[in-house]
């Protein structure tokens, strides 16, 4: 089921009402319709992979409550490898499996061994699987680590597992954030609401209005690119790096804003990354829920920047390879994570990985000094030659797309319309940089409701152009 969808805003307030009037008094009664819900929510695309959820729930579920009733460290060690082993082998059958058989044929082939590559399956990617398998995955580890006792409520459990606003597109929520939510009694708060109807509002216009209108430039773009003059080339990938975000922040935005109305808070996702002066602060402001998770869960426990230098600078490597393959069973998205690597190195070895913490561009002023512009128009210039390798087909593509874009400037008029969402995106964010949670609280409430108006003028009349969110294929 989509967000943008009538199928949506017709659940919605039905779960809704439900939840509030129905269910009011009764903890387990809510959290089964949360249940319910979720798996209505996910069976609306193809019911039959209910049944990895299922699993993935009934496994995690069984393991956290054996990790923990065993005192011996091996012993546990072993479940939480069995775990990790069944969601792996899960996530790695319908993600990866046509790729590595794809990839050893080609490899033999260069060999001289040409072997035809009748293994592939025609396997259909269950949407959202790489985001609730890691965040299931989450609640075991963290029982092994004692940062997390485990639940013996199961319908809880698996609304956790399954919860609908996040459960196929993030944000990745830890057991230890998530799970005690559900088992505490949650009452409505006006305020909350308010703040998810904000964010709801917000990501659809960013969803609806901008990225699905992007989306056809952009298409007709990398598919005939080869045919096309330099300048219509750049604005392609400016108008995908807009596009991406806009898709990807607009489903948080919903997601978060969905869970407000039902009395859970979720982490941050996106912190306007397009502000951001290097590219490690990129990445404390792009899809945070999975940069953290893959710190937390694999790049701490490999070392981090402990130890010596080369074992940081290996470990570096390996987070941000692992995060481009998480993304897509393809060279390209490797690829991508190759290039966001190498260049995060030259910060970490200059010591500099860890400015900007806390602090925004253009902190306490309306305008961003130069030293500022360049920082983030540098930072943005790599990020954009990224975003090329991770919207092509194939390396070559990327690579020829890149090399074309240093040619002839002419930009039909047909390609220039798209400018003004990118402009108006950006001025619009630059306005709220400081706080990503609060959109649109623009004073006086007489404009602000002004605002309101137009953005839900501007959704209905473009919610024919409906697309589906990039990231359901990841």
């Amino acid at each position: 089921m989509l967000f943008n969808s009538l199928a949506f805003l017709v659940f919605l307030p039905w779960v809704f009402i439900l939840y509030w009037f129905g269910a009011y008094k009764n903890l387990k009664l809510q959290n089964l319709l949360v249940l319910i819900s979720s798996y209505v929510f996910y069976g609306w695309w193809d019911w039959r992979f209910l049944g990895l959820i299922a699993l993935s729930t009934l496994v995690d579920y069984t393991l956290g409550l054996t990790i923990h009733a065993t005192s011996d460290t091996s012993v546990k060690k072993r479940w939480l490898w069995l775990s990790i082993a069944v969601n792996l082998g899960i996530l790695g059958f319908f993600k990866y499996f046509n790729f590595f058989i794809e990839s050893w044929v080609d490899l033999l082939s260069l060999l001289g061994y040409q072997l035809s590559s009748t293994w592939t399956l025609e396997i259909i990617l269950p949407v959202g699987i790489s985001f609730y398998t890691f965040q299931t995955m989450s609640y075991t580890i963290d029982v092994y680590r004692g940062k997390l006792s485990p639940t013996r409520d199961f319908i809880s459990f698996a609304s956790f597992v399954a919860f609908f606003p996040q459960l196929v597109a993030g944000p990745i929520e830890r057991a230890t954030n998530l799970l005690p939510q559900m088992l505490t009694k949650r009452t409505f708060s006006y305020q909350q609401g308010m703040e998810g109807m904000r964010l709801i509002l917000w990501g659809m216009f960013k969803k609806v209005v901008i990225a699905d209108n992007l989306a056809y430039s952009v298409d007709m773009i990398f598919s005939t690119y080869e045919e096309l003059h330099g300048g219509i080339l750049l604005l392609g990938a400016i108008y995908f790096s807009i596009q991406i975000y806009c898709d990807f922040s607009g489903y948080s935005d919903i997601a978060i804003g969905v869970s407000k109305l039902f009395g859970f808070e979720l982490m941050s996702n996106f912190k306007f990354p397009y502000f951001s002066r290097n590219v490690a602060e990129f990445w404390r402001r792009w899809h945070i829920s999975l940069s953290t998770w893959f710190r937390d869960y694999l790049y701490i426990p490999l070392g981090g920047s402990r130890g010596s230098q080369g074992k940081a600078l290996r470990n570096i490597f390996i987070i941000f390879i692992v995060s481009g393959f998480w993304h897509g069973a393809n060279w390209t998205f490797i690829m991508w994570g190759l290039i966001h690597a190498l260049m995060y190195i030259p910060l970490f070895l200059g010591k500099r990985n860890r400015t900007y913490l806390s602090s925004v561009a253009g902190e306490g002023r309306w305008f961003p000094s130069l030293q500022e512009l360049y920082q983030m128009g540098s930072t943005y210039l790599f990020v954009l030659i990224g975003w090329v390798f991770f919207r092509s087909e194939t390396l070559g593509d990327a690579f020829r797309y890149l090399k074309a874009i240093p040619t002839t400037f002419q930009i039909p008029l047909m390609y220039k319309t798209g400018i003004v969402y990118v402009l108006g995106l950006l001025l619009m964010e630059w306005f709220m940089r400081k706080d990503e949670r609060n959109p649109l609280m623009i004073q006086p409430q007489l404009v602000r409701w002004g605002i309101y108006l137009l953005l839900t003028y501007l959704i209905l009349t473009n919610m024919d152009n409906r697309q589906t969110f990039i990231y359901f294929q990841f």
